[in-house]
Order: structure tokens, then sequence, then C-alpha cells
């Protein structure tokens, strides 16, 4: 990348794709990528001639990090679409490295499918989870909270660094609604783990992960199952938290045994406890200085579903300011 400042001030930037053939996926059929760009710097001004980019404007070197940083997503064998764009704008614009972002593996799917971090938050996520006993992920709805637990989970398994994994809820609605529902309690319960069985599918396969269930080695149940109990070897992950009473976290996070790994996720936004206190709010307040626990929060940036889920928790963030 090389600079020039020109007689009125306005600095340009000037980067050179090192293959021609990236060009296609880096500007996008008919420049779709190269406008998503463009709208998100209007005072700068981009010119392509061949593999060569130059950008004049006050955020030409951003602008320029920003392709070179797209450039290596390419090179990496990762494809190119305006979501993913947005995101490594977003990260570029807090001075991160959306390479190293988006090229982490935490695990292969089903299908052979990476899933990969997508977003700055999730991958501090990810992190914390692999250098944590106790990992607390806490933000909106479609941010990638249990879905990647789940997938660092089935990679501990695949990886043998524990024995089983432990995947729980809490059932909310544990009196008279659940009664009125056929069935014993498993199944009275299971449309509260259906999410977590979801996740699960996509990891290992509906076949693969009704075996792993049949033989003990994956357990899906409702929290009050865990009372009791010590969970030695074991992946957990407490989905829902923000569901769960002061008092039911706590029996939750004394089960942890030797050489086992928990991950709590939640939504402190959608709390359905009727007028219950929460055990996952204020909670960093009392384990925040134990080592070994981490919380991660993640925002509206993280969202990975469709872009209005963004919008609408963005919207709902600031009403609630």
């Amino acid at each position: 990348m090389s600079f020039d400042a020109s007689a009125d001030a306005a600095l340009t930037a000037t980067t050179f794709v090192p293959n021609t053939h990236l060009m296609a996926g880096l500007l996008g059929s008919r420049d779709e990528h190269l406008r998503v760009v463009e709208r998100a710097y209007p005072a700068s001004k981009i010119r392509v001639q061949g593999n060569r980019i130059s950008v004049e404007g006050p955020d030409a070197a951003r602008v320029l990090r920003l392709f070179d940083e797209l450039v290596l997503v390419l090179e990496a064998g990762q494809s190119l679409d305006a979501t993913k764009i947005e995101r490594t704008i977003d990260m570029v614009a807090d001075d991160l490295r959306p390479s190293e972002v988006l090229k982490h593996e935490v695990v292969r799917g089903a299908k052979g499918k990476a899933i990969r971090p997508t977003t700055a938050g999730q991958k501090r996520y990810t992190d914390a989870i692999d250098t944590s006993i106790v990992t607390f992920g806490i933000g909106p709805a479609g941010t990638g909270k249990s879905y990647l637990a789940v997938a660092q989970a089935v990679q501990a398994l695949h990886r043998r660094q524990v024995q089983r994994i432990v995947l729980t809820r809490p059932a909310v609605e544990a009196g008279e609604n659940l009664g009125f529902l056929p069935g014993d309690l498993m199944a009275k319960v299971d449309p509260y783990l259906r999410p977590l069985y979801d996740a699960l599918y996509d990891m290992v396969g509906p076949d693969g992960a009704q075996r792993l269930i049949a033989n003990g080695t994956i357990e899906v149940a409702p929290l009050a199952f865990m009372r009791g109990r010590t969970l030695n070897d074991s992946f957990i992950i407490l989905d829902e938290a923000q569901n769960t009473t002061p008092e039911q976290m706590k029996m939750f996070l004394t089960r942890i045994g030797q050489n086992s790994r928990a991950v709590v996720t939640g939504d402190v936004t959608q709390i359905d406890l009727n007028g219950k206190r929460s055990g996952l709010v204020n909670l960093e307040s009392i384990l925040g200085a134990i080592d070994g626990v981490s919380f991660i929060y993640l925002s509206a940036k993280d969202v990975v579903r469709h872009r209005i889920v963004a919008d609408i928790v963005a919207a709902y963030e600031v009403h609630s300011s």
C-alpha cells in the first residue's frame, strides 16, 4: 500500500491485488461488492484499474486496509458477499483484523462446512471458551451464542479433551403449563431443548446425534436434572440462562467437576421469570474476579441472522436506553 498527499491535502492511497483472478471475487458481480464499500465511505473516491485500486479522501488508508483484508479472506479460499463485507467494514472501523477473525475455524459440520466466527465479538467468544473454564456469552438473539458453544463442544469431543457433552436449559414453565402437555417429563420439556438439538444436528448430523445421545456421549436434559450431580470430563452448556434464578445458577455452576468446561449463554433482555430475579443479571459483579471465568458481551454488531434482525436489536437497545 502506498500513500500520496496532493496539493489540497486530500489523502490518496494505492494498493495492488496480487492475483488478477481475485478481482472478480473482490469487486463482485457487476461491482456489487464495490458499491457496498462506496456506500460505507461516501467521502472517498475509489478507482479500479486492472489489479490496481486507488482511493482518495479522508478515509483512504482505512478503505485500502479493508481491501487488503478482503484479499486475504479470498486467498484463504472463502467467498465474499454483501453481508460479509459489511461485517468486515465494521471490524476495520474498530481497528481489528477481519482476516484473522474470518479464517478461524472452530469445527467442520456434518456436511463438511466449516463453522467459523463471523464477527469480532464471536471471535472473542470462541477464544474465551478455548482458554477459560467457565465462559459466559451474553447478548441478543441471533449472535450465535448457543451455536458456537455447541461447535466448541463438538470440537473438544473430537479432540478427546472431554468424554461427553451435556446440554441443558431451564424449562421456565415448569408448573401448570407443562402439566397440560401430553407425554412424560422429557416429552414435555423437549420443545425447550429443540434449539440445542438443531445446533447439534448441524455439527454431527441427525443420525450421529441420536447415536451419541443413545450411548450417553451427549446428554440433553432440563436444568432440574443437574441437581446433585458432579460432571467430570464434560463440556457443559447452559442455554437461556437468563431464565435461571440465582439459586439455580449457583446449583449449575457448582456441578462442574474435574477436567470440565462450561459455557453459559443468555440474553438479559428476554427474561421470562414472571417477576423472579434472574441468576444471570449482575453476575459479573460476583464472579468476574475469579481466575478462569470469562464474560463476553455480544451486541447487535454480532447478529448473524438476516440484517434486519441486527437493526431490530439496535432499535430496541436505543428504546431501552
